[in-house]
């Protein structure tokens, strides 16, 4: 089903007439509400906007200048008109803080709506909702979407994976949302429960947070026997529901954008780049009240594609996130994404999805060295619990291993076999990948 049919199918010369319209808007607001803003437009005015063309005229916004103007001072409506402040990590520093308007609410529950939707949900289904709840944005977004698509919502949150598994077992939902790592920790302890794809109730699962790939949605697909669907948000922006794939290509995610105008940039320019061509996303917010932002500079590595879809929507694609540009690692001179390793990795069906990259420096170089877990499986059919090396079976994998990532990627990484249930695990929140100890070195 699609949630709003009239917006979500609008013609694109419509889609574009109304962009410029709200970009418009957008300007006058925020010139003469948000100090930073009304200095950088300085020279800018609404009507200087004849077409999307012109979106190039106007300035950047990165994450420092929310957090040089922490917490409140990019606000464009007094205080009294919040009526919910969530905010991002800070793990890099203050915390990016986000405030909603009651319209601002309303939008993000119609927004994540049209994703549930997308992703094959309708109502009278039952979500079962194990994004987390406060700061992050993820666990209230999609609980009132679904409410306002008309589910029934489980606000189950994050961790404690017994409890998880119980309820999906006994309440039998139709769908689930999490992140991909946390889905294929579900996967995972169904098959140590011996509960087989065909018994669980789940027919959808609607997957995001942090990037993941083909491969691995084959293994959430097949081990819990759903459909799944990326869905694509940040706080900054409105939370999730900013894009999500529709269930019937799952070829891209549409961006709704009739509020969140995308653009893909060249990394180190920042000029505009051609569809289809790979660069940093940026948005503009075209209807967001309290945090409206223009040129919102994400950091994340995709393309955007238009064109017909199966589904009927004739909003444009973005293509899976390829990562983010500050977490690409350069491996003696290779850009080198974990998605990329992930991919490598799930090649070869001796290992598990479950894989960590450690990052270290000899010398003045950069060294990274992937551990992963072996399956189950090949332990057995090795006749050992063991992993020492001499072992030639596991030196065999090892050399296997570090041959494909070298294919795959075009750089050599030290590979360590890990035994299963060694590497961290999703408890629902999102997994780091990479562990750096570069800073603890130096």
């Amino acid at each position: 089903m699609i949630f709003e049919p009239e917006l979500e199918t609008l013609p694109t010369e419509r889609l574009h007439a109304l962009q410029v319209e709200r970009l418009r808007a957008l300007i006058a607001r925020v010139k003469e509400r948000v100090p930073i803003y009304g200095d950088r437009l300085a020279d800018v005015e609404p009507g200087d906007i004849a077409s999307l063309d012109d979106l190039r005229r106007l300035p950047f916004t990165r994450k420092d200048d929310l957090r040089d103007t922490y917490p409140f001072r990019m606000f464009a409506v007094p205080r009294e008109e919040i009526v919910r402040i969530h905010a991002s990590s800070g793990t890099t520093g203050k915390l990016t803080v986000v405030g909603y308007t009651a319209a601002d609410v309303d939008l993000l529950a119609r927004v994540n709506a049209r994703s549930l939707a997308m992703a094959g949900a309708g109502p009278g289904m039952m979500l079962h909702n194990a994004y987390g709840y406060g700061l992050f944005t993820g666990g209230l977004g999609l609980h009132y979407g679904g409410e306002r698509l008309g589910m029934a919502v489980v606000p189950v949150s994050v961790g404690m994976t017994e409890r998880q598994l119980m309820l999906i077992t006994d309440f039998r939902p139709d769908m689930i949302a999490c992140t991909p790592s946390y889905a294929l920790t579900l996967v995972q302890s169904f098959q140590e429960g011996s509960v087989a794809p065909a018994e669980i109730s789940l027919s959808y699962a609607l997957l995001g947070g942090e990037p993941w790939t083909e491969a691995m949605r084959g293994e959430i697909d097949a081990g819990l026997g759903v459909r799944s669907s990326n869905i694509f948000g940040l706080s900054e922006v409105i939370g999730p529901g900013v894009s999500c794939e529709c269930v019937e290509e799952r070829a891209g995610a549409h961006v709704n954008e009739d509020h969140f105008l995308p653009e893909v940039v060249d990394p180190e320019t920042g000029e505009p780049l051609a569809e289809g061509e790979e660069g940093v996303l940026v948005f503009t917010t075209l209807t967001k009240e309290a945090l409206p932002l223009i040129r919102y500079w994400t950091g994340d590595i995709t393309s955007l594609r238009s064109g017909p879809c199966a589904c009927g929507r004739t909003l444009v694609r973005m293509g899976r996130i390829k990562g983010r540009a500050d977490d690409m690692l350069i491996i003696r001179g290779v850009n080198v994404y974990p998605t990329q390793v992930e991919a490598a990795l799930l090649q070869l069906p001796e290992l598990t999805p479950n894989y960590r990259i450690v990052v270290s420096r000899s010398g003045t170089l950069d060294e990274a060295e992937v551990e992963v877990e072996v399956s189950e499986e090949f332990l057995r059919e090795a006749g050992t619990d063991s992993l020492a090396d001499e072992l030639d079976h596991v030196g065999e994998l090892r050399a296997r291993t570090e041959g494909r990532l070298r294919e795959s990627i075009g750089c050599s990484l030290t590979v360590r076999l890990e035994a299963p249930g060694t590497v961290p695990r999703s408890e629902g929140g999102k997994l780091q990948r990479v562990l750096d100890r570069r800073e603890l070195e130096s």
